[in-house]
């Protein structure tokens, strides 16, 4: 049974809370770009990177409507100045659903012998398309010949590199499972259902 709009909402809003990642900021900007459109699901996830000496915190939401994928980046900016107060950046991105090319879904399952049905995995990476933006690998080319010391230029792929979302339930917990299987299998289930 489908939730009511204002639960959905209030789900939303409670799982920004609890991310603790300058919730106001992220709930602003999700209003903005949700622009009163019903949240049919949803997924927040806080990462904390390590670079170096720095510690920076960074929050994705996802939020699933009835016509549109909006994810919001919300994430630390590095001060040039030392007693600076710390800084972030915020953006949004609205793709319509039908625009969405694939949805892929990498589960890891920890001892798959024993892997009962239902239990779902240890660690999902959601992997999603609209074309966007491409990842270029080049490397040198080279031919079979292993005295051959001529250039033969580069060679490489493309990879469709639009959005990455890996969460873990040994590091988040299984809740952040439960909650990232609820999400993927949400917008799996509204890209299966548009128009061809």
């Amino acid at each position: 049974m489908p939730q009511s709009r204002a639960h959905q909402l209030r789900h939303l809003r409670t799982d920004i809370e609890r991310a603790g990642y300058y919730p106001s900021l992220v709930a602003d900007v999700l209003e903005i770009a949700l622009a009163g459109e019903e949240v049919v699901s949803h997924l927040v996830h806080p990462e904390t990177m390590f670079d170096r000496a720095e510690v920076r915190r960074h929050v994705t939401a996802l939020v699933l409507t009835p016509t549109r994928l909006v994810v919001a980046h919300v994430d630390d900016v590095p001060s040039e100045l030392p007693d600076a107060p710390p800084s972030a950046a915020a953006t949004t991105e609205a793709v319509a659903i039908g625009q969405i090319r694939s949805v892929a879904l990498t589960h890891g399952v920890v001892d798959p012998a024993v892997y009962e049905q239902g239990a779902g995995g240890t660690e999902l990476t959601l992997a999603l398309n609209w074309g966007s933006v491409q990842r270029i690998d080049l490397e040198p080319a080279g031919c079979a010949d292993p005295d051959c010391d001529a250039d033969h230029g580069l060679t490489g792929t493309s990879v469709p590199d639009d959005l990455v979302v890996r969460v873990s339930a040994e590091a988040e917990g299984p809740g952040a499972m439960r909650a990232a299987i609820s999400f993927a299998t949400a917008l799996s289930a509204a890209t299966a259902a548009r128009p061809a």
